[in-house]
C-alpha cells in the first residue's frame, strides 16, 4: 500500500507519459497488465498508483521502491523490458526520481 511519509526512506518515481487522447486507455492498460504480471513481483517494488488527466494527454505513475537499484533492476528485467518499449512507443516519456520532504493532512478541527 502507498504511505507517503517523510520517515520511510523510499524512493518514489514520479513518472509521466505524454500521450494522444485516443490512446490513453490503451497506455492505462499496458501499464496496469505491466504491473500486475511482473513489475509488482520484483524484489524491492513497495507500490504504485496509476493515474490518468482529464483531459485525455497524461498518464502518470506514482511508484514506491526500495532502493534506486532495485527500480533499475526491474527496467532491465527482461520480463518487464517489452512492456516499456510498448509504452514509449505510445507516449512521451518523463521518469522523475524524488525523496518524500514532507507530507500534510488537515488539522484535527479541518477533518
Amino acid at each position: 500500500m502507498t504511505t507517503i511519509t517523510k520517515d520511510r526512506k523510499l524512493i518514489t518515481f514520479i513518472n509521466v507519459f505524454t500521450v494522444d487522447p485516443e490512446k490513453q486507455q490503451q497506455l492505462v492498460d499496458l501499464l496496469t497488465q505491466a504491473t500486475e504480471s511482473s513489475v509488482r513481483h520484483v524484489p524491492g517494488f513497495i507500490s504504485a498508483s496509476l493515474h490518468r488527466s482529464l483531459d485525455g494527454t497524461k498518464v502518470a505513475m506514482y511508484a514506491q521502491w526500495h532502493s534506486i537499484e532495485d527500480y533499475q533492476a526491474m527496467r532491465a528485467n527482461a520480463a518487464t523490458m517489452p512492456y516499456m518499449q510498448q509504452a514509449v512507443a505510445l507516449a512521451k516519456f518523463d521518469p522523475g526520481m524524488y525523496e518524500v520532504v514532507e507530507s500534510f493532512e488537515p488539522s484535527p478541527k479541518d477533518a
